[in-house]
């Protein structure tokens, strides 16, 4: 183990509940999640000095601390790039713990995405912005490019023709995700398992693309409590300890629209992170409980087990097949549904599901977990964590 391996745990855990209309605003579903997450880790806002969020999030820190009633902060960060900062705001708590700056650090994502801003449709503010980013996306949007769907499906569609991938290997993902969901209280499709043939019988949004291949739109917040391994022992829950977090950008990176590279089919700035984690935590793919990867699309799962290291590149398919992802199988995935089937709420919520596979608490449980693997938003810059008992 290497640098920031060991040097910090996450202690607490909250959530609201999940929905496509949760009727409060965002600062409110923030500061319940900050306030349920503390419980959870047995502190009072006054023992928190430091909060970590995304640049996306509408929710300032101050705001947030005025609402949750902390007093002070001595740390304040924001992580760029949309769910690619998901791992990340762990990362930068885990670095303030470790270096002395902070002593509890909050990370928390908050926002109605279904009720309020729908991520998934047409943005054309995001091609008006005069800036860098505004300058990227107008290469795209003028030429039918303008949902994270479509994006995805270009290099869904290069993937297929590569590798010999089907419709029906993005279906068995989605079919997984579902049946982990429909266990789950918390999940908004709890009780809705899905078949491969209600997968490829859906409508397409972006061909290859199928409605089920795509992550919800969720109303909800998370937060996550950050703190030494020694304060760790004092608290009531058993800690995750942070064995590994890295980010990673990849040559020619752009925001999911990356398609000057050499290699199309692909997620380089995956395998960056990928190969951080194996080297600051001394383990490997093979060493991994369970894993808890980024679904907002289908595709992109099958590539981050090929760039990751679980299998070699075109061999996802095969891979998964079997039930090998599932609950029983060689690397259980996404046990709390994903985001296709628990809520989207930018890879936060997989951060939570590993928590509760090290305590070993989740509804479908990976006998003995001793080391779980989340990452976060791919197509992005992007972010990873090795948790461990």
């Amino acid at each position: 183990m290497t640098g920031l391996s060991g040097q910090a745990a996450i202690v607490g855990i909250g959530a609201t509940d999940f929905s496509k209309d949760s009727g409060r605003s965002e600062l409110r579903l923030a500061a319940e999640a900050v306030t349920a997450a503390l419980a959870d880790a047995g502190l009072t806002p006054a023992d928190v000095d430091g909060l970590a969020s995304f640049t996306m999030d509408t929710n300032i820190e101050v705001a947030v601390a005025r609402a949750v009633g902390i007093p002070n902060l001595k740390f304040f960060s924001r992580i760029h790039y949309g769910g690619g900062a998901a791992c990340a705001t762990v990362q930068q708590a885990a670095m303030a713990v470790a270096t002395g700056v902070a002593d509890v650090v909050v990370a928390y994502r908050a926002f109605n995405e279904r009720s309020g801003m729908r991520f998934g449709q047409v943005n054309t503010g995001l091609v008006q912005q005069v800036n860098s980013s505004g300058a990227d996306n107008a290469f795209s949007y003028p030429h039918g490019l303008s949902t994270p769907a479509a994006f995805v499906a270009m290099v869904a569609q290069r993937y297929m023709h590569e590798y010999g991938a089907t419709s029906e290997d993005f279906g068995r993902i989605a079919v997984t995700d579902r049946k982990h969901a429909a266990v789950n209280p918390d999940a908004f499709f709890y009780g809705k398992p899905i078949t491969l043939e209600d997968h490829q019988n859906s409508r397409f949004i972006a061909e290859p693309l199928h409605l089920l291949d795509c992550c919800q739109e969720s109303d909800g917040g998370i937060a996550l409590v950050i703190t030494s391994p020694e304060r760790a022992r004092d608290l009531p829950a058993t800690p995750a300890i942070v064995a590994a977090a890295a980010q990673g950008s990849g040559t020619d990176q752009f925001i999911m629209t990356s398609y000057y590279r050499d290699e199309l089919a692909g997620l380089p700035e995956m395998s960056l992170v990928g190969n951080q984690l194996w080297d600051q935590s001394g383990l490997g793919p093979q060493d991994m409980d369970a894993a808890v990867l980024y679904d907002h699309f289908t595709p992109y799962v099958l590539m981050q087990l090929e760039e990751l290291g679980f299998c070699g590149r075109g061999e996802a398919k095969d891979f998964i097949a079997d039930g090998a992802i599932e609950l029983g199988g060689t690397l259980p995935l996404n046990t709390h549904g994903g985001q296709l089937g628990e809520a989207y709420i930018h890879g936060m919520n997989g951060i939570a599901e590993g928590v509760r596979q090290i305590r070993g608490t989740s509804v479908n449980q990976v006998e003995d977990a001793r080391s779980v693997l989340v990452t976060a938003g791919t197509g992005v810059p992007t972010s990873g964590l090795v948790l461990t008992a």
